[in-house]
């Protein structure tokens, strides 16, 4: 495959990525799925795109360390399997696992989404042979450092992977109901959390999640911040606007400063509207990573007030 310019395939990686061929189908894809997932790269010699996308599956493939493996297939080669799985066009690219195609796309895409497509593959496969917890934690972080870098989409795609190879990982939930408020799809986000197992509903993770659903929609109704400060400004004790300016403050990612306005009120009347400004603050804390540094910060001066 030289011509293509995807070079071979170094020592460490033969048994990853080969090339098949009609004969070798059944062995390659077939049976060697019942293991991992196997991705098939279908492409010919005479294809632009094959030679740009079939390195970058190269590259998330060997990345991904034996938890998936690849063959690729010349068409030209392998006219009966190309007619047999209906293939139009190329590149177009399968995944086969336990014998049976499980994902799949056509024509090149970004380094980003072919990620994505692999790791969803590893979710499923349980990460690699041996070592499934370490797979599927892996998955789980490769799917967090998606959704923190705003890739929502592609984040949910591997979460909802995890979830239905490990139904019982109450993380990955709480990363699908979190990806879902992030492309501001709250319905679909409350849906996911009542639809959760009983078994693991009030795991920290899913209880994390449940506040941050709260904030979010607490969010579509904030107001003006610049409003709700000169309100506060001109009434300390206005504690519904101060409440407002958190809520609002949280809502355009200003947390620390939510906490204080909320301190702030409690401070001044710890018992205004049966204590609404500690519940807020319960919830914002819930919502934060437990070591997040405000929310740690912030439960210490609360509890300096309650027991002062």
């Amino acid at each position: 495959m030289i011509e293509l310019g995807q070079g071979t395939a170094a020592p460490a990686a033969a048994d990853l990525i080969k090339e098949g061929t009609e004969a070798s189908f059944m062995a390659d894809v077939v049976e060697a799925s019942q293991q991992v997932p196997v991705i098939v790269d279908f492409w010919a010699p005479w294809c632009g795109p094959c030679k740009t996308l079939g390195p970058m599956l190269e590259k998330a493939v060997t990345e991904a360390k034996g938890a998936v493996k690849m063959v690729k297939i010349d068409i030209d080669r392998a006219q009966s399997i190309a007619a047999q799985l209906q293939i139009q066009s190329i590149p177009t690219v399968y995944a086969f696992y336990k014998g049976q195609p499980v994902d799949g796309f056509q024509g090149a895409i970004p380094q980003s989404e072919i990620k994505a497509f692999v790791d969803r593959l590893v979710a499923q496969g349980g990460g690699a042979p041996g070592g499934r917890e370490d797979g599927l934690a892996e998955a789980l972080q490769t799917a967090e450092d998606m959704l923190t870098a705003g890739q929502a989409e592609d984040a949910a795609q591997v979460f909802a992977a995890i979830a239905g190879e490990a139904p019982d990982r109450a993380a990955a939930h709480a990363g699908l109901v979190r990806a879902h408020i992030a492309m501001g799809d709250l319905e679909q986000a409350e849906a996911i959390l009542n639809g959760v197992d009983a078994s693991i509903s009030h795991a920290p993770e899913l209880e994390a999640a449940h506040a941050q659903l709260q904030l979010a929609r607490q969010a579509a109704d904030a107001g003006p911040v610049d409003d709700l400060r000169a309100r506060v400004e001109a009434d300390p004790d206005d504690h519904q606007a101060r409440i407002d300016l958190a809520k609002a403050l949280h809502a355009t990612g200003n947390t620390e400063e939510a906490v204080d306005q909320l301190l702030e009120s409690f401070r001044r009347d710890r018992e205004w509207n049966d204590g609404a400004a500690r519940a807020q603050l319960f919830t914002l804390f819930e919502a934060l990573p437990p070591q997040d540094p405000v929310a740690l910060k912030g439960r210490r001066r609360l509890s300096s007030m309650i027991f002062a």
